[in-house]
């Protein structure tokens, strides 16, 4: 059975398909910029420069899309976001492999790092593809411009770990389907992900406050203590119940009342609790629409156009973006394989490896 999720709106008619928690990464227009985060948790100085200065490489040459293929490092002709101590280990590795297939191609690396909106385009020149943002795979599938596109859900029950999501479909049209391509895997960091269009991506604000506001959540084993001492109510958010904390703070006086009660947790090795700093962001939004969703999902309007985020269930992971095409060649359905057996399995292994 179909669950429906909502609708979403494509207006440039380029559909990115990309982990929520790696939003605030898209550049837009812009050159990327390494992830701060990822930099500061780098502690050899050599390796972080490295990253810091990453270059982007194109493979050229009469044979470039067939050693690219055959290379078999990213999608397309393109190598994305290769740390720089890392170029010339890979150009060595591919003019092996040119040399030993017979192949009229080289390396090239560009002079300008790619900005990530027009690694989406190239990747709907190409009918559907991916690329990489920040070392996540992304995935990018051209639509008709303007779209609104109807989002379902189907779920499975996978035995001992229950029912899970199976498949994530977006309705182009109701056509019927005659064929079917496998696009590229869209890669989950963060247990999210989300439908999103590009240029409406350049308007996505990940941990900046919307309306200067923000909240501040605790729990954990010692959260009664915590909430007794800081005189803290129930958070009051739909979806979780027991967390405490305070609702539309000032973002200032809430980055204070956080440090404090992480402060006041470290103190005590005895202390266990959890504490969560959340400004009023376009990501906060789609977190708390999907914790108080039955579906683990939520739409918002980011950028004037409607945006879908929701839990795989499954966690982090590489899943499959198919593409369906009705008799006219037109896509009709953009399917995301969640659940198979395959990782059902591995899930269950786990499971017992811990239990």
């Amino acid at each position: 059975m179909e669950i429906e999720f909502g609708t979403v709106t494509c207006p440039s008619g380029r559909l990115v398909i990309a982990d929520t928690g790696y939003l605030g990464l898209w550049s837009g227009d812009a050159a990327p910029v390494a992830d701060a985060d990822l930099l500061a948790g780098i502690t050899d100085p050599a390796l972080r420069e490295s990253v810091a200065n990453a270059a982007d490489l194109e493979i050229v040459g009469p044979d470039a899309e067939r050693a690219a293929r055959s290379f078999d490092r990213q999608s397309g002709t393109w190598l994305y976001d290769i740390p720089a101590h890392g170029v010339p280990k890979i150009v060595e590795s591919f003019e092996a492999h040119r040399r030993e297939h017979g192949l009229d191609a080289r390396v090239e690396r560009l002079p300008d790092r790619v900005p990530h909106r027009e690694r989406a385009e190239r990747a709907a020149r190409a009918g559907g593809d991916g690329f990489i943002m920040q070392g996540v795979p992304v995935v990018v599938a051209p639509l008709p411009a303007g779209s609104e596109l109807r989002v379902t859900g189907t779920r499975r029950d996978y035995g001992r770990i229950g029912v899970r999501w199976e498949t994530i479909t977006v309705h182009v049209s109701d056509a019927g389907t005659v064929a079917s391509r496998r696009l590229d895997t869209v890669g989950v960091d963060a247990a999210r992900l989300s439908l999103i269009d590009a240029d409406a991506l350049g308007s996505w604000r990940h941990d900046e406050p919307l309306d200067g506001l923000a909240d501040v959540a605790f729990w954990g084993r010692s959260q009664e203590e915590a909430a007794a001492y800081f005189d803290a109510p129930p958070l009051g958010r739909p979806g979780e119940e027991g967390v405490r904390g305070w609702a539309d703070l000032d973002a200032r006086a809430a980055v204070e009342r956080a440090m404090a009660v992480r402060e006041w947790a470290d103190a005590s090795p005895d202390r266990l609790l959890a504490v969560d700093f959340r400004p009023h962001s376009h990501h906060f939004e789609v977190l708390s629409l999907i914790r108080a969703s039955g579906t683990e999902s939520g739409v918002t309007v980011v950028g004037g156009a409607r945006t879908l985020a929701f839990a795989t269930s499954w966690g982090d992971g590489l899943y499959p973006v198919h593409a369906d095409f009705d008799a006219a060649g037109r896509p009709a359905r953009i399917r995301i394989a969640l659940g198979d057996q395959e990782r059902a399995r591995r899930l269950e292994e786990l499971h017992d490896r811990w239990s």
